[in-house]
């Protein structure tokens, strides 16, 4: 698997226009048209009219929910390069970052309007999934969330050497950590839409704590193949700890769920 030579797609009166940038806006218009299809096939008591009225105010709040995260987890240097802050075209964006960003806007939407929070984060989760399999490959582009070292035939990524790691120079391959977690996301749809969906008696939240349960759980693993993290603490990866603390959160909202209905 070969690393892209440049990150640039074309340019526009002198204007670079990325292929990061380009990888987001499919993976916003695709989580888009997943979320209204299946809220008017299987979700027949959601509006899609409140889905389309919030899309925007979820959209905008996750994406600066993503970049603040990752701007306060590498703060040292972020604290000494103000100007690469809104540099989104060069990455750094965290998805535990954009689901708490697109959590609480839609819970104080929710809360304005007086709608089921859960039923309508349900029919999210399912959009939110299919956006993350498409925007890893953003990463690809950037050549960055790359794993180990790697040789294994048919799976191993080369990286040009200018984006290798300090101290691994001299090392060309490694794992396409960014692929794993895509395929992954796409997976935790399938379970969703085949799977999850389809429990007799299903109640508003399931889906949604599922789909926090799954990617965390996918997070923990894929996690320790990379090398890139932003922080550590005692040498875990902080990306690891919240991942299990939403793992211990959604388990406990999931019981609670179940176990107050019967």
């Amino acid at each position: 698997m070969q690393s892209p030579p440049s990150s640039v797609a074309f340019s526009i009166g002198g204007f670079d226009v990325h292929y990061y940038g380009i990888i987001m806006f499919a993976a916003i218009i695709s989580a888009i048209l997943i979320i209204c299809n299946i809220s008017k096939k299987f979700y027949k008591d959601v509006d899609t009219d409140i889905i389309l009225d919030i899309l925007p105010v979820i959209i905008l709040c996750s994406i600066l929910g993503a970049r603040i995260y990752y701007v306060l987890m590498d703060f040292d240097y972020f604290s000494k390069h103000l100007l690469e802050i809104p540099a989104l075209w060069h990455g750094g964006m965290s998805i535990h970052g954009g689901i708490l960003g697109g959590v609480v806007s839609g819970l104080i939407y929710a809360r304005i309007k007086n709608i089921n929070f859960l039923k309508y984060a349900d029919v999210f989760s399912y959009g939110i999934a299919i956006g993350q399999a498409i925007g890893r490959f953003g990463n690809w582009f950037n050549c960055e969330a790359f794993g180990k070292p790697c040789n294994i035939p048919f799976i191993k990524l080369f990286i040009s050497s200018q984006y290798r790691p300090s101290g691994y120079e001299d090392i060309a391959y490694y794992h396409p950590a960014f692929l794993y977690e895509s395929l992954w996301d796409l997976s935790i749809f399938l379970i969703l839409f085949f799977c999850i969906r389809k429990i007799t008696g299903i109640k508003d939240g399931t889906v949604f704590f599922s789909y926090l349960i799954l990617y965390s759980l996918g997070r923990l693993v894929i996690e320790w193949c990379r090398m890139d993290s932003v922080l550590n603490i005692y040498g875990i990866a902080v990306a690891q700890i919240v991942s299990f603390i939403v793992i211990l959160i959604s388990s406990l909202f999931l019981f609670h769920i179940y176990k107050k209905e019967r």
